[in-house]
């Protein structure tokens, strides 16, 4: 394995995770044109919301917002591509264009990470592709009246995430991450996806896992704990397993705990800028929520640390103030 690979160094220091991509998009006030751009301006259904569309509309956003995080100190960034699924895209009926979107993201990412390479040998950057979990769920029915009913299966899923996976490594992405898992099964699909697609290759790349605690119960949508959650993803070679969304981190830090005492993998964190408030949004600011992250640094707890909903480049340069000490 290479000396500056991504596995490689993370095992040796810790590594800085980007920030949030829908709350730099948020700040940029787009309209229904500007998600159209020249090429959709007459397609026939709504288009605003469809963050990965911008890779294809408005590369330039997409790729500033990139290189302000790895300005910012991180690592890694990943691809704009939460919602890269045929699943997903069906919202806005565009699911032809998912192996596009999915390439042009990660080709946007890693001339990004490769200019800042470049300049900076000494602290390459790299890309991980984002997998998100999909609109629907494995194993959960939608309906209370029938709850036998299931709105996706296991071979869909599995089909859309190794489109996905394709398009990302042909992409560029030096590793995959499957995140904000809610539903282990989901999770699994995807990762049965990402080992066929391996062997059809023959050649890996670093998997990454991280899900989400939904709430102070500490479960998982899906029910699991978060040892339950580990467990049931510890027949897949991974590079890391962590836990992001849903909570800021202090409310997170416990889950973490119990992923770094019963884990041998490398832990991941990416926690929200605290709880949303009244309205939605998030009102932590960079160094209060820096502050309680070195906590996870003094503890030990994580060897890539990075930020959710609501963190920005400002918060991901509080925290690698801290990493770098």
């Amino acid at each position: 394995m290479p000396e500056n690979s991504l596995a490689e160094i993370a095992r040796k220091r810790i590594l800085i995770l980007d920030g949030a991509m829908g709350t730099m998009i948020q700040n940029h006030k787009l309209q229904e044109a500007d998600y159209r751009g020249e090429r959709f301006a007459d397609f026939p259904h709504d288009l605003k919301g469809n963050n990965d569309l911008l890779s294809l509309t408005q590369p330039k956003i997409i790729a500033d917002i990139h290189r302000a995080y790895f300005a910012a100190g991180a690592d890694i960034v990943e691809t704009n591509t939460f919602n890269g699924t045929r699943i997903s895209m069906a919202d806005y009926h565009l699911e032809d264009l998912v192996p596009e979107l999915n390439y042009e993201s990660a080709r946007i990412a890693r001339s990004v990470a490769d200019e800042f390479s470049a300049k900076e040998p000494h602290k390459p950057r790299f890309v991980a592709g984002s997998i998100g979990p999909t609109n629907k769920t494995a194993s959960l029915s939608p309906d209370v009246n029938n709850p036998g009913f299931r709105a996706i299966d296991f071979d869909t899923l599995a089909a859309n995430y190794k489109e996905q996976a394709r398009a990302l490594i042909e992409g560029g992405v030096h590793a995959l991450l499957v995140e904000t898992v809610f539903d282990t099964l989901n999770a699994k699909a995807a990762l049965f996806a990402i080992q066929g697609l391996y062997d059809e290759l023959g050649q890996e790349y670093p998997i990454m896992v991280s899900g989400t605690i939904t709430d102070a119960s500490g479960r998982t949508l899906s029910g699991q704990t978060a040892e339950s959650f580990l467990i049931s993803l510890s027949h897949v070679p991974l590079l890391s397993i962590g836990l992001n969304c849903a909570l800021g981190a202090d409310q997170l830090r416990p889950y973490v705990q119990t992923l770094r005492q019963k884990s041998d993998l490398l832990i991941s964190a990416h926690p929200n800028a605290g709880l949303p408030n009244a309205f939605g949004e998030y009102d932590q600011g960079p160094e209060e929520m820096a502050s309680l992250i070195k906590e996870y640094l003094d503890q030990g707890l994580v060897n890539i640390i990075g930020g959710c909903c609501g963190t920005t480049p400002e918060h991901i340069r509080a925290i690698a103030k801290f990493v770098d000490e």
